[in-house]
């Protein structure tokens, strides 16, 4: 057990731009669901909480990692406007692409989606169908990102995000079907989904991107219902990942 002082204060404030997540190999979980949710799956550099938080909800096998600090410096750390009374400074995992599990699994593939929210709420749909392998573009928000570790509700912990070259990816699981959602695809609810396989969805505003696209070979479609009026233009590519995802298990799910 410690006390706060100014380098670890600096440190973690600056945990907030990737640059700085990248130099430091850490990254922040902040609250106590999210911390508790992960301070078993990480390598934990520190837990910094007030002393009442710890004595109502520590673990006595982190009590080597904790640092007492007053709300005024958990303020002064937090990433977010409302601090919490725990943040955890954890290490930034190695994660390894297992070639068999991609090859006989269901897996999702994310092209240039921004929003951290987005990209949380996708990795607790593969933690909830227990799907191990999420690959995205190298210009997809930093799944390190302290809006995305909180948006995964503890999923990070689980599902693995791998950051590379789509293309090659594809070139590399050439037998795999590349499935991708589009305005002008087929319609997800009559086609015949094969697994393995991977599913591309794409960026909130453009979609998937010309280079990706070329590599999808099975074009999909969220119809929607006949209407009156007029409709969205589109789905929240979280909530078109649920739909689609959700479609793909139906029949391992029955």
């Amino acid at each position: 057990m410690a006390e706060i002082n100014n380098y670890i204060i600096k440190v973690v404030k600056s945990l907030g731009a990737k640059k700085h997540r990248d130099e430091e190999g850490l990254f922040v979980a902040e609250g106590t669901k999210c911390v508790r949710d992960t301070w078993d799956a990480f390598n934990c550099r520190w837990i910094i909480a007030t002393r009442a938080w710890y004595d109502q909800c520590g673990h006595s096998g982190h009590r080597e990692k904790l640092v007492l600090a007053t709300k005024q410096h958990l303020s002064r750390m937090s990433q977010f406007t409302t601090p919490s009374d725990v943040i955890a400074v954890y290490e930034t995992p190695k994660v390894t692409i297992d070639e068999a599990q991609v090859r006989n699994g269901l897996n999702i593939v994310l092209d240039n989606v921004q929003d951290p929210g987005n990209l949380g709420t996708i990795i607790r749909l593969a933690d909830w169908y227990g799907i191990k392998n999420i690959f995205a573009s190298k210009t997809t928000v930093d799944v390190f990102n302290h809006k995305v570790v909180q948006a995964t509700m503890g999923a990070i912990a689980r599902v693995k995000v791998h950051y590379v070259d789509l293309e090659e990816l594809f070139e590399e699981y050439s037998e795999l079907p590349v499935y991708g959602t589009f305005l002008d695809g087929d319609n997800i609810y009559g086609t015949q989904l094969e697994k393995p396989c991977f599913v591309v969805f794409g960026n909130e505003g453009q979609g998937i991107g010309a280079k990706v696209e070329r590599c999808v070979n099975k074009r999909l479609l969220i119809p929607a219902a006949p209407h009156t009026g007029g409709c969205s233009e589109s789905l929240n590519v979280g909530v078109a990942a649920a739909i689609t995802i959700s479609e793909f298990m139906r029949d391992s799910l029955k």
